[in-house]
C-alpha cells in the first residue's frame, strides 16, 4: 500500500486541455479550460468559448482547432466540438480502470492533503455549564465536528475548542441560591446518568433566577456572590469547580453518544480567558482601539452599522467595570493567534451572531493581531424547525432538550430497523438503532445547506428510502455483503478490460471524491459532501442493478466489478465517518 495521492482524472484532462488551447492558440498565453463534468460525455471543456471572444475568433472554429491538438493517446479517445463551442471529451476505459487501481492500492483512498501545514482551529458546540443541552446546540456541534473532520482528512492539524460558557452573573446567582439551600439535590452517585446532575441544575437555576428576580436581598447577595467569585474565594469557587466538572461530564456523555469528536482536552471555557482580559483591554486602550463612553469601555467603527443603519460599537467594560463576553472573544482570538499559532480559525455559532463577530475580527485587525496571515471566518448557521416548519418548542413553549430529540429519533430508528430485522438479538438492535438514529438525526442537518432553516422530522429521517443517513448506511450494509459472499479476492483490476455505461459512471463518481472533500471543506458546507454521498449510493445501484458482479461473465470482469464495489464501500464509509456516522457491516 503507497501513501502517494491519485491525481484526479479532471487535472490530468485539464492539462491536456491547456497543452491543447496553448497549440491551437499560442498567442492566448497562460489559459484555463474550464473542464467540469458532464451529462453528455465523460468531461466537458468550455475555454475556447471566452477565448474565441478575446481574440475573435469563431468559437466553434477554435473548439474544433482544441480538440484536434489533443494529445493525450492514453487518457482522452475522443473530443467533439458541441453547441457554439464546447468540447465533449470522452475518457479512455483503461484510463480510468488505472485510477480505479490505483485508488483502491492507494492509503486514504488516494486522496491528498492540500491542507498539510496548516493549524486550523474550530470553535463549536460551547454549551452553558450547569445547563442542558438543548435543540440550539444541535447545529453548532454537529457542523463543526463535521468540518473539524474534514480538515483532519485533507492533512490540517486540528485544533477542537469548546467554548464553554462557564463564567458571569449567572453563577454567582446559582451559587448564592445552592448555598442558601443546601437541601437542594442535584449532585447524584458517580454511576448514576452525568446528565442527570446537569438538569438538576438547570432546574435549580431556573429557581435561583425567579427568587433573584422577586427578591431584591438576594440580588444583592448573588452580586456580591459575583465578587466573591471573580476576585477568587476559596469556597466560591470550589462550588463553582464541582458545577464545571459535573457539567464537563454531562457534556462528554451526550458527545460520545452523538457520535462527536469533541473530548474533555479540547474544553476552553469563558474562563479560560479572565487573566488575559485586563491586559488585552490595556493593549486596545494604549493603541486608542478602545475609547471610554459613558463609564463604559468601548470600540467603534465608523463602516459598521445596526439594522437601523446607525453605528453599533463593541462594548468591552461596562460602566460598573465588569467585563462584557466581547473583551472575552477578543482575548480568545489573540490568544489563538499568538499561542496556538492558527493559521484559520472558524467560528460555527448561530446567524444571529454575524454583526458580534464582525465587530470581533476588525477590532482584532485593527490592533494587529489578525493579519493577511490569518483567516478568521464565522460559519453561521440557520434554524430547526418543529415539523410544522414553525419555531421548535415544547407543548408548554419551553426549549426543547437535546436529549429528548435523540431519544426520539432512536425510537424511531428502532421500529423501522425492528421491522427488518424481527429476529434480531434485542442488544444488537438497541445498538443498531442508536446508530442508524443517531446517524439520521446528523444527516438530516448536514444534508441541509447550513444557513437555510430546516424541519426536525424524525418520520423522514429515518426512512430507508431518499435522501437519508438511514439509506446511506442501508446502501453500506449492501456493498458489504456482496464482499462477505464474494469472499477472498486478490483485488487486481484489469485495465485492459471492456467497461460498461454505469462502470464508467460509478468510476467517474469515484474518482470526484477528493475534489469534492476539498470544496466542502472550502466553503465550509458539509452538505455537498452529504450529496456527492447520496449520488454515490444512487449512481452503485444503477450500476449494481445492470451489472451483475458475483455472476458476471468472465473472472476479468468479475474481479473489476469487485473493485469497483470495494472501492464504493470504502468511500461511502470514509464520507460517512467525516460526517460522524457510524457504517454498519449489517441492517
Amino acid at each position: 500500500m503507497t501513501v502517494q495521492p491519485v491525481t484526479p482524472l479532471v487535472e490530468a484532462v485539464e492539462t491536456a486541455m491547456v497543452d491543447a488551447l496553448r497549440r491551437a492558440l499560442p498567442e492566448a498565453g497562460r489559459t484555463e479550460p474550464l473542464v467540469r463534468r458532464s451529462d453528455r460525455a465523460d468531461f466537458q471543456a468550455n475555454g475556447a468559448l471566452a477565448l474565441a471572444k478575446q481574440h475573435g475568433r469563431n468559437p466553434r472554429e477554435l473548439g474544433a482547432a482544441v480538440a484536434a491538438a489533443i494529445e493525450a493517446p492514453g487518457l482522452i479517445s475522443s473530443a467533439e466540438v458541441s453547441g457554439p463551442g464546447f468540447i465533449n471529451l470522452d475518457l479512455t476505459s483503461e484510463a480510468i480502470w488505472a485510477q480505479v487501481a490505483a485508488r483502491t492500492d492507494s492509503d486514504l483512498l488516494g486522496l491528498g492533503l492540500p491542507l498539510a501545514g496548516k493549524r486550523i482551529i474550530v470553535d463549536y458546540s460551547g454549551p452553558n455549564v450547569a445547563k442542558e443541552m438543548h435543540v440550539g446546540h444541535l447545529r453548532t456541534t454537529i457542523i463543526g465536528d463535521a468540518l473539524a473532520r474534514l480538515a483532519e482528512a485533507l492533512g490540517a492539524t486540528m485544533i477542537r475548542q469548546n467554548h464553554l460558557g462557564d463564567w458571569g452573573t449567572q453563577f454567582g446567582m446559582l451559587i448564592q441560591y445552592l448555598n442558601e439551600h443546601p437541601e437542594a439535590e442535584w449532585h447524584h452517585a458517580d454511576d448514576a446518568d452525568p446528565t442527570a446532575n446537569v438538569a438538576a441544575l438547570d432546574r435549580l437555576y431556573k429557581q435561583a433566577r425567579n427568587v433573584f428576580d422577586a427578591d431584591p436581598d438576594f440580588a444583592d447577595r448573588a452580586r456580591a456572590r459575583v465578587v466573591a467569585l471573580q476576585s477568587g474565594d476559596e469556597d466560591t469557587r470550589k462550588v463553582w469547580r464541582d458545577l464545571v466538572e459535573v457539567s464537563a461530564e454531562a457534556f462528554d456523555a451526550m458527545y460520545e453518544r452523538l457520535g462527536v469528536s469533541l473530548t474533555a482536552a479540547d474544553l476552553a471555557g469563558e474562563s479560560t480567558y479572565n487573566h488575559l482580559l485586563d491586559n488585552v483591554v490595556e493593549e486596545l486602550v494604549a493603541a486608542g482601539i478602545a475609547v471610554e463612553s459613558e463609564g463604559a469601555l468601548c470600540v467603534f467603527f465608523d463602516d459598521i452599522t445596526g439594522p437601523d443603519g446607525n453605528p453599533v460599537p463593541l462594548l468591552l467594560r461596562k460602566a460598573d467595570g465588569g467585563y462584557g463576553y466581547a473583551a472575552t472573544d477578543l482575548a480568545a482570538i489573540r490568544y489563538r493567534i499568538r499561542d496556538l499559532k492558527a493559521d484559520q480559525i472558524l467560528y460555527v455559532v448561530d446567524a444571529r451572531q454575524a454583526l458580534h463577530f464582525k465587530q470581533v475580527f476588525a477590532t482584532a485587525r485593527r490592533a494587529g493581531w489578525l493579519t493577511d496571515e490569518v483567516e478568521a471566518v464565522h460559519v453561521p448557521f440557520g434554524t430547526v424547525l418543529g415539523p410544522d416548519g414553525k419555531p421548535f418548542k415544547t407543548r408548554s413553549g419551553g426549549t426543547v432538550r437535546l436529549m429528548s430529540l435523540l431519544d426520539e429519533a432512536i425510537a424511531k430508528a428502532s421500529e423501522v430497523i425492528g421491522e427488518k430485522n424481527s429476529d434480531a438479538d434485542p442488544a444488537d438492535l438497541a445498538a443498531l438503532a442508536a446508530a442508524t438514529g443517531i446517524g439520521a438525526v446528523k444527516y438530516a442537518d448536514l444534508s441541509n445547506n447550513r444557513i437555510k432553516d430546516y424541519a426536525f422530522d424524525t418520520d423522514r429521517m429515518v426512512s430507508l428510502t431518499g435522501d437519508t443517513g438511514v439509506y446511506l448506511q442501508y446502501a453500506h450494509t449492501r456493498l458489504a455483503s456482496i464482499l462477505r459472499m464474494a469472499g477472498k479476492t486478490n483485488g487486481t483490476v484489469d485495465t485492459a478490460a471492456p467497461m460498461s455505461r454505469e462502470e464508467r459512471a460509478l468510476a467517474l463518481h469515484l474518482d470526484a471524491y477528493g475534489t469534492n472533500l476539498a470544496e466542502s471543506m472550502t466553503e465550509r458546507e458539509p452538505h455537498r459532501l452529504c450529496g456527492y454521498l447520496y449520488m454515490l449510493a444512487r449512481t452503485f445501484t444503477r450500476f449494481y442493478e445492470a451489472n451483475p458482479v458475483l455472476k458476471a461473465e468472465t473472472d476479468e470482469i468479475r474481479k473489476n466489478r469487485l473493485g469497483l464495489v470495494r472501492l464504493t464501500r470504502d468511500t461511502l464509509a470514509h464520507g460517512l465517518n467525516l460526517l460522524g456516522i457510524a457504517a454498519p457491516e449489517r441492517m
